[in-house]
């Protein structure tokens, strides 16, 4: 993008009334002007759940994450933000009146891949629905219980399970099992929960119908 295109993109960021597209938009541009110098960025935690959702969940601020390379020094950071004319760095920045976060190497034990946007100013990159849904509900959990945490898996689990997200079931068990996680029964339960409030049979246990 030139220098001109990219005035053009944060005004209209700046202009935008709908918090999901003006984040949306955002990752859009962030993430095409990263794209140019090689380097990959995929959103993350609950920026990602807000767009899995179509702002059924809100995010505060903007979480991306590398995908390649998985180091990037400091000085390209600031640049790169630079040309986006941010305020802040090296890993937190503030850009349109909103917050962007680029942390280190996305963390995935999925084995589904990346899902992608199509976006106004370039694709988005988003982690795997069964990685979030997975992180998330462990936050609900440990190392105490978190409401906040336990909404946000709820409104991605209702999602997927109207069909407008494509969750792997068995994988998101899968991780859920792992020693990383070893929450494989919370997350059979609220699933259950969620799936018997929209009257909907659940994955886990799909011999018992709604009430």
């Amino acid at each position: 993008m030139t220098a001109d295109e990219i005035q053009r993109a944060l005004a209209d960021i700046t202009a935008e009334h709908d918090p999901t597209l003006k984040h949306l938009k955002l990752a859009s541009l962030v993430s095409t002007v990263f794209r140019a110098r090689g380097v990959e960025l995929v959103v993350v935690g609950g920026s990602a759940i807000e767009f899995y959702t179509e702002g059924a969940y809100v995010s505060g601020d903007l979480d991306m994450c590398l995908v390649s390379p998985s180091r990037l020094d400091v000085r390209t950071r600031q640049e790169l933000m630079g040309q986006l004319g941010a305020r802040g760095g090296p890993r937190n920045w503030q850009v349109a009146g909103h917050y962007v976060d680029i942390l280190g190497e996305v963390e995935t034990l999925a084995r589904t891949p990346f899902d992608e946007l199509q976006a106004p100013y370039g694709p988005v990159r988003l982690v795997s629905p069964e990685d979030l849904l997975v992180e998330r509900v462990l936050i609900s959990v440990y190392p105490q219980p978190d409401e906040a945490a336990a909404a946000c898996a709820r409104k991605l689990i209702a999602v997927a399970l109207s069909g407008q997200v494509e969750m792997d079931w068995p994988e998101a068990a899968r991780l859920a099992a792992r020693p990383e996680y070893r929450i494989l029964p919370v997350l059979q339960n609220i699933v259950g929960e969620v799936a018997h409030e929209l009257g909907k049979p659940s994955p886990y246990h799909p011999e018992r119908p709604p009430d």
